[in-house]
């Protein structure tokens, strides 16, 4: 991702005790979160737009089920 803005990702302690194992773990949360890591291979190679639009579409699709699969544990109650 050489040539784009950089990407900058800060977590501070919530309080002065907090053990660096949950600042790690809320690190690594964020970074999830926003996606840095996956766009960074998805620039790595060339990717056809076919294929893109096809794995975006799956994505959606589990999305969705997973919305769905929710709601209707909910309703089931």
């Amino acid at each position: 991702m050489s040539g784009k803005r950089p990407i900058r990702v800060e977590i501070r302690a919530k309080y002065t005790d907090e053990p660096i194992e949950r600042m790690i773990k809320r690190f690594s949360k964020k970074v999830k979160k926003e996606r840095i890591i996956e766009t960074f291979l998805e620039k790595k190679r060339y990717e056809k737009p076919s294929n893109k639009r096809r794995r975006l579409k799956k994505r959606r699709q589990k999305v969705l089920e997973k919305v769905n699969k929710k709601l209707r544990q909910k309703t089931d109650r």
